[in-house]
């Protein structure tokens, strides 16, 4: 057996042209396949790790979906605002222990302003219930104080000390820009992994202040000076959504109950978990398809090979003869065969996943910055493992096609080709 390895391996040796092409067309499908996955599970664990130990999400009566998006993941616009009065007479509830505010609506080259106070730095958490830390500097508490996520940070260069301008609205351009007020960054967090890394975050009294002069989502004259805001005094007067954590689980269906019948305006009460199921359920359709593409781009990788196999099998008939008069059995011929198919199929899993980290460390980066998913590169995974191994099992399947022809091959035929 040793010496049929070593031959199968020569033979390849010597079809360098063709052994490559065929290991980097299974390649490519590996690396595609793995790719895939990778994202998939990435991307749910990314999402499931932005928000925790949150119980529940209130906004706008909207469907669960779209206020799971817009207030935590940012992506995606209110329907509606919330009351302040609202929300303090929700938050003042017996069964509530904490309460995050969350006002949204004006952006930062091309990141996202977040409105909110103190409690969004102490209770929010992320990952397995873990906490907001800073990187450098203190929460705000001035009027134009800001603290920025580390991706913002990182992008646009900032330090303790700069100052910055908000624009109204999502569009950042120059006739929507409060370019009077700067703000002052006296915080950086820590990096996240999650969308708060790309968030500005401010006071939600210098959301008020910032729209003096906006009320009708338009500049209608000038805009007080940062000096005169100063001495006045600011109070929310609505708000986009707010998470809410509880004294206990067990209250979690009551409140959101009260909160859902809501008689003052129309509310909503999500449970993040059951939200983000509903996203997937949504997402499963699309998981599928690409599964289903990953998985046919596969078999026509271990076509290729097959092909490529029989077509040197056809030019290698004298050699097969050759080695047959020699003294090889027609089950060495057949397992030489299999040996081939077995090392171009391994070369090739291996360079996938070769290829497949190298593309990680690459598009790392560019995913986070555009996308806001966080890809961890991590080994390989049991289930990942697994679909190498069934890679590896159907290239040595289809390499018995091959082998059965060559098996069948008499040495007469072998001797006197027809061409």
């Amino acid at each position: 057996m040793k010496a049929i390895l070593h031959l199968a391996w020569k033979s390849l040796n010597n079809r360098k042209a063709t052994a490559l092409l065929t290991i980097l067309t299974v390649a490519i499908s590996v690396t595609l396949l793995l790719g895939v996955e990778r994202v998939r599970t990435q991307a749910k664990a990314s999402f499931a790790n932005t928000i925790s130990g949150t119980d529940l999400i209130v906004g706008s009566r909207a469907g669960s979906v779209n206020l799971l998006l817009y207030s935590v993941f940012r992506i995606g616009n209110a329907t509606n605002n919330i009351d302040w009065k609202s929300y303090q007479e929700i938050t003042s509830h017996r069964s509530v222990k904490w309460a995050i505010p969350i006002s949204l609506g004006d952006s930062h080259r091309g990141f996202r302003v977040i409105g909110t106070n103190s409690d969004y730095f102490e209770h929010y958490k992320y990952g397995k219930k873990q906490p907001l830390n800073f990187d450098k500097g203190l929460p705000f508490t001035g009027l134009f104080e800001t603290v920025v996520g580390a991706e913002v940070a990182r992008k646009l260069n900032y330090k303790l000390g700069d100052e910055i301008i908000i624009a109204h609205g999502i569009s950042d351009k120059s006739f929507n820009r409060h370019d009077n007020l700067p703000f002052k960054v006296v915080g950086i967090l820590s990096p996240t992994g999650t969308p708060v890394d790309r968030s500005v975050h401010v006071s939600l009294e210098a959301i008020e202040a910032i729209h003096v002069g906006w009320e009708s989502g338009a500049r209608l004259g000038p805009t007080p000076e940062a000096e005169l805001l100063l001495q006045q005094q600011f109070k929310p007067k609505q708000i986009t959504a707010f998470m809410v954590g509880l004294n206990s689980k067990i209250q979690t269906f009551a409140l959101q109950r009260y909160i859902n019948t809501y008689s003052k305006e129309p509310l909503s009460a999500i449970m993040p978990g059951i939200a983000l199921h509903e996203l997937w359920q949504m997402m499963s359709i699309a998981e599928q398809a690409l599964l289903i593409v990953s998985g046919f781009v596969v078999i026509t990788g271990l076509l290729g090979m097959l092909s490529s196999l029989l077509t040197s099998l056809n030019e290698r008939r004298r050699e097969m003869a050759i080695l047959r008069a020699t003294g090889a059995r027609p089950s060495h011929i057949f397992f030489l065969l299999i040996s081939e198919a077995t090392f171009l199929t391994a070369l090739g899993v291996l360079l996938g996943s070769t290829m497949l980290y190298g593309l990680l460390f690459l598009a790392q980066p560019f995913i986070l910055t555009h996308f806001g998913m966080y890809i961890e590169i991590t080994p390989l995974n049991i289930y990942e493992l697994t679909l190498l191994a069934v890679v590896q099992v159907a290239g040595i399947l289809v390499g018995i096609i091959p082998a059965i022809r060559a098996y069948q091959h008499s040495l007469s035929d072998g001797m006197t080709i027809k061409i």
